[in-house]
């Protein structure tokens, strides 16, 4: 019994032993290495989900093995959806021949240790998340046949050892980030049919050796940064059927070399900097089927021709500067031609007749280049054109009605001509057309009736003509109408109620016209309009409720219309960008629904009659720009309305009647560029936090009840172009930290309290040009010279304040100044020669200015030496008055004195005799003693009484009366 158990015990061993051998020999299999490979993948889709050890591994999803099933020759798992990295595993799979990881979401490096699968001919990674560089490594892998590891975000350069992989048919590593130059050694690859390096970062000339893969087929190295000239030696490629290396830097002419490839299908050298003349040689290219050579410098005339050109089907030469017009052997009648830009070149002359001959020509476009003349009546040859470019030459003339015989016609871009007349009615044959663009033209006459027949339209752009009548009634026809564009013509009526059924509608474009009515309510079914601008022109009424079901409006333009009621019908959509109502008549509150659009930028409600308070909800249009609620009714105080709305650059709430105090949150609103509360009703101080706004361009504060002194952070505001504090209550001085505002070109402070000088430091403001008006204050002190410095300055105005001395001459090299008013103050001296142009009134009211336009100072002089003042001028008079009273007193006196001593001796010659009277005659000559010691003195007009002196001798005789007559008389 023993030994039984012993046997089954050693059997058991034997099993046991078996089995580990038998592990043991798995573990050395592709199965193993495989398994541990799918432990590293992530697999949402679940592509590695049968590899497992129960089921065989040839069946496998992604795996081929070889004949005998005992090795995995090939793995591929493109486009499986798996990620992670590449594993270092993938090392042990020798017999490999094909590995296919392309199109997933593998990430990390290409592991150096691939260079162990030394069978391997197919190596595809591409389209995947893979960086680093390119191991060197690669160059080893000597069966290798085909590398393509583009579409990656591989970097570095590429590995000379490529050039080592002799049996290499094709290199794909474009679309990543390499860099660096293309290796020399490339034309060692003999057997190289492809070679794809566009869109990296490759540089250098393009090597001459590569002349060497004579077997190539296929050249792309597009979108890099290759320059220097194009080598001919690409000339000695007769294989090469695909050459594409758009998008460089290229220089040099086009190598004549190139019609020496007779396989060539294709040829792209757009977007480099070649020169020169197209080589007429390429007309050799039978085989040629695309030519692209647009976004050069080439010049020169079209030298190729269609006719030789046979298989030519897209020729693009645009933007270029080709000169002349189309050879006029260009086309041919068997023309497989297809596709023709000559755009943005300087071609001339009238339209080509020549191409009239290409019926193939399916897409022309000779946009902005100088053609001329009247659309040939043939143009209806070309019926298979679908596209007609023609836009920004100078045709004139009208359309020609064989336009509507195209029936292939499906776009139609004739904008920036010169083409008069009416739109041709048999334009609405064009069941086909989608997009016709008029624009810019010169075009009359009323949109005809019959374009609403071309019901596959969906762009109309017919802005910037002339164009006249109504809207047609039955443009509800174009269903599929996403774009309408009729802007700035002269179109009447009312807007069509049927528009409301272009469901597919979403720019509406009617501003600038003169249509009249209201907004139909079929408006409402426009539910994909994104923008509508109706502005200038006269639509009147409420706006239908109907309107709030618009929810994808972004842009709404209504200004300068007469619209009235509420605008709560256009909050409805939540994606508002733009809303301007300008200069309507709207009235009640603004709708609070409005702060519901969070991605508003501009807002403007300026000169309407909206009433009530801002919306406190404002505080949430975080994206806000611009924000115009001037010319309304709007009342009560500003909160912390925009506190959020960093991004705000315009606030403008003039002419309201806003209250309480600018509140000090604005200095928080750092891009701000322009403020304007003036015309309101704010009182309180100018919040010194305002110097906080760097950007800010514009504050305008006049026009309020603000008191207190100008803040000295004012002079923070460097960028400040416009500073307006007029007409308010500010006192104080005017700070000089406002030298600091070197960009102001305006500044008006008059009419407040400022007391103090004028600062000299304005002077340094030398950019100031429109006005400088200090007007209506209290300043005082002299007229700094420093202001002459301001050259720019146009008008300045201090009048009506208290400043002394005399003009500074500095101020006569203002040679820009056109308006000067210096009234009313107490200045003195003569004026600046310079200012004699300018009108009396603007030095009036000063103490002793002269000059021109004034007196001049010579008279002024002398009038000033006799000028007293007040009191004294009637004390003057006073003394007049007085003195003259007296000289008329004394007068009489001594005329009454002379009567009465007249008298006497006329009595006493009456009592005495003739000889006596001829005695007392004696006495008036001084040789004779004076009677009773009197003389007449007539220096002093009085009797002056003399000592008598017996002993003089009287020498003159001072009063010769002579009395003959006297005696006469009496006789």
């Amino acid at each position: 019994m023993s030994s039984i158990w012993m046997c089954r015990f050693f059997l058991l061993l034997a099993i046991l032993d078996t089995s580990f051998v038998a592990t043991l020999s798995s573990n050395a299999t592709d199965s193993y290495w495989l398994l541990r490979i799918k432990s590293e993948f992530i697999d949402p889709l679940g592509a590695l989900s049968n590899w497992s050890p129960t089921t065989h591994i040839c069946s496998w999803h992604g795996l081929t093995c070889s004949v005998d099933q005992k090795h995995v020759i090939g793995l591929n798992l493109s486009g499986s959806g798996i990620s992670g990295s590449i594993s270092v595993e993938f090392s042990h799979l020798i017999s490999l021949q094909t590995l296919d990881l392309s199109s997933n979401s593998l990430n990390g490096s290409i592991p150096s240790e691939l260079v162990q699968l030394q069978n391997l001919r197919i190596l595809q990674l591409y389209s995947n998340y893979l960086s680093g560089n390119i191991p060197a490594e690669i160059g080893n892998l000597k069966k290798l046949q085909v590398l393509r590891i583009g579409d990656n975000m591989l970097t570095g350069e590429i590995p000379p050892s490529v050039a080592n992989l002799s049996h290499l048919t094709v290199l794909g590593l474009g679309y990543c980030n390499l860099n660096g130059s293309i290796p020399i050694d490339i034309g060692k690859l003999k057997n190289l049919i492809s070679l794809d390096l566009q869109v990296n970062s490759l540089s250098g000339p393009i090597p001459e050796e590569i002349q060497g893969c004579n077997e190539l087929q296929n050249f792309a190295a597009s979108n890099n940064m290759l320059q220097g000239d194009m080598p001919s030696s690409i000339g000695s490629l007769k294989s090469l059927e695909i050459l594409n290396l758009a998008n460089n830097t290229l220089s040099g002419s086009i190598p004549k070399a190139l019609s020496h490839l007779s396989n060539l299908t294709y040829l792209n050298l757009l977007g480099n900097k070649l020169s020169g003349k197209i080589p007429s040689e390429l007309n050799s290219l039978a085989q040629l089927q695309k030519l692209d050579l647009s976004k050069n410098n080439l010049s020169g005339s079209m030298p190729l021709l269609n006719n030789k050109l046979q298989s030519l089907e897209t020729l693009v030469l645009s933007d270029n500067s080709f000169t002349g017009s189309i050879p006029s052997n260009f086309c041919f009648r068997g023309s497989k031609l297809q596709q023709l830009f000559l755009a943005r070149n300087k071609l001339s002359g009238k339209f080509p007749l020549e191409l009239l001959n290409c019926s193939s020509i399916q897409q022309l476009d000779l946009s902005d280049n100088s053609f001329e003349g009247e659309l040939p009546s043939s143009l209806d040859k070309l019926q298979n054109l679908t596209d007609l470019v023609l836009n920004n030459n100078s045709f004139i003339g009208t359309l020609p009605p064989q336009i509507g015989n195209i029936s292939s016609l499906e776009s139609l871009f004739l904008f920036g001509n010169f083409f008069t007349g009416k739109i041709p009615v048999e334009i609405g044959r064009l069941h086909r057309l989608n997009t016709i663009y008029l624009y810019d033209n010169q075009m009359s006459g009323l949109i005809p009736r019959e374009l609403t027949n071309c019901t596959s339209l969906r762009e109309v752009d017919f802005f910037g003509n002339q164009f006249s009548g109504p809207i047609p009634e039955t443009i509800g026809k174009l269903k599929d109408l996403v774009v309408l564009h009729l802007r700035q013509n002269d179109l009447s009526g009312p807007i069509p109620p049927s528009m409301g059924y272009c469901k597919s509608l979403q720019i509406l474009a009617l501003a600038d016209n003169r249509l009249s009515g209201s907004i139909p309510s079929t408006f409402s079914y426009l539910s994909q309009l994104t923008k509508i601008t109706l502005y200038n022109n006269s639509f009147e009424g409420p706006l239908p409720h109907s309107l709030t079901s618009l929810k994808n409006l972004k842009i709404i333009n209504f200004s300068h219309n007469k619209f009235s009621g509420s605008f709560f019908p256009l909050t409805g959509s939540n994606s508002l960008t733009l809303l301007d109502l300008t200069n309507n008549s709207f009235s009640g509150p603004i709708p609070s629904t409005l702060a519901n659009s969070r991605n508003l930028t501009r807002l403007r409600l300026a000169y309407n009659y909206l009433t009530g308070s801002i919306p406190s909800e404002f505080g949430n249009l975080t994206e806000l720009n611009f924000l115009d609620l001037s010319f309304n009714n709007l009342t009560g105080d500003l909160l912390p309305l925009l506190s959020k709305s960093q991004k705000v650059e315009h606030i403008l709430l003039s002419n309201n009647r806003l209250t309480g105090q600018i509140p000090s949150w604005f200095g928080r609103l750092k891009e701000l560029g322009e403020l304007d509360l003036s015309f309101n009703n704010f009182h309180g101080k100018v919040p010194a936090e305002l110097g906080n706004c760097s950007n800010l361009l514009k504050l305008s504060l006049h026009h309020n009840n603000l008191s207190g002194e100008i803040p000295q952070e004012i002079g923070n505001l460097t960028s400040l172009n416009v500073f307006n504090l007029q007409r308010n209550n500010i006192s104080g001085l005017i700070p000089s930290t406002i030298q600091q505002c070197k960009k102001l070109y305006e500044l008006r402070l008059s009419e407040n309290f400022l007391t103090g000088t004028i600062p000299a430091e304005l002077g340094g403001l030398a950019e100031l040009q429109v006005i400088l008006d200090l007007s209506k204050n209290l300043l005082s002190g002299e007229i700094p010279s420093s202001l002459g410095n301001l050259m720019k300055l146009e008008r300045l105005n201090l009048s009506f304040n208290q400043l002394q001395g005399k003009v500074p001459p500095s101020l006569g090299k203002l040679t820009s100044l056109h308006m000067l008013n210096l009234s009313n103050n107490h200045l003195e001296g003569q004026v600046p020669s310079t200012f004699s142009g300018f009108p009396r009134s603007s030095f009036l009211k000063n103490d002793h200015l002269c000059g021109t336009p004034l007196v001049s100072c010579s008279k002024s002089t002398a009038q000033g030496k006799m000028q007293l003042s007040n009191t004294q001028v009637v004390a003057i008079i006073v003394a007049i008055v007085f003195t003259s009273t007296v000289i008329c007193l004394v007068m009489l006196y001594i005329m009454l004195r002379i009567w009465c001593n007249w008298r006497k001796v006329s009595i006493s010659n009456g009592d005495g005799g003739v000889g006596q009277k001829k005695e007392e005659g004696r006495w008036v000559c001084s040789d004779h003693k004076t009677r009773k010691g009197e003389y007449w003195n007539m220096n002093s007009f009085g009797m002056i009484p003399s000592p008598d002196k017996q002993n003089s001798e009287p020498t003159t005789c001072f009063f010769n009366l002579k009395m003959e007559g006297m005696e006469n008389t009496n006789i």
